[in-house]
């Protein structure tokens, strides 16, 4: 399984449950990876999409600890256990865990690839992501050339595990 997040230095990904910054090139590659595959992610992660509509042209699961949480267009399960078993169908590489922290917390140990836009900047937050340069799991494999939004640079890093560490 995949995951894709944005995160900052300090490994930040929200605030007040929103984007720490829209950069136009992170969305395009968001697209690019994520289109005709299955993303999971969790019920405030969908409510930061414009209408809180499920993302197009995507097999959309909602992770909700609430049994009566329901979405049109979108596959809702209500445990880890479900969750697991939904995924069971798809193809590993077709999986990609899109937030937010709480999702990314409990998916991390089945992923294999990570694809991080790291932002070099500080922001303040209040939701954020395993720092994988501290798990020795996880090694940089690749990695773009510093690219700017305006006076922020970032670059996107690709990390996997390797279970053998």
């Amino acid at each position: 399984m995949n995951l894709i997040v944005a995160a900052d230095q300090n490994w930040a990904i929200g605030n007040k449950g929103d984007l720490l910054i829209r950069i136009p090139n992170d969305h395009k590659f968001f697209r690019q990876e994520t289109e005709g595959k299955v993303v999971v992610m969790g019920r405030k992660t969908l409510k930061t999409f414009p209408q809180g509509i499920p993302l197009k042209n995507r097999t959309n699961i909602i992770l909700s600890s609430n049994p009566d949480f329901r979405v049109r267009d979108a596959v809702t399960v209500h445990s880890l256990k479900e969750l697991l078993d939904k995924l069971g169908k798809y193809r590993e590489e077709d999986i990609y865990v899109i937030g937010g922290e709480s999702v990314y917390r409990q998916m991390l140990p089945y992923c294999s690839v990570a694809h991080v836009t790291r932002i070099d900047c500080r922001y303040q937050a209040d939701a954020y992501f395993p720092d994988l340069d501290k798990l020795p799991e996880w090694q940089i494999t690749a990695d773009s050339e510093e690219q700017t939004y305006f006076d922020v640079a970032y670059q996107f890093v690709r990390y996997e595990r390797h279970p053998s560490v």
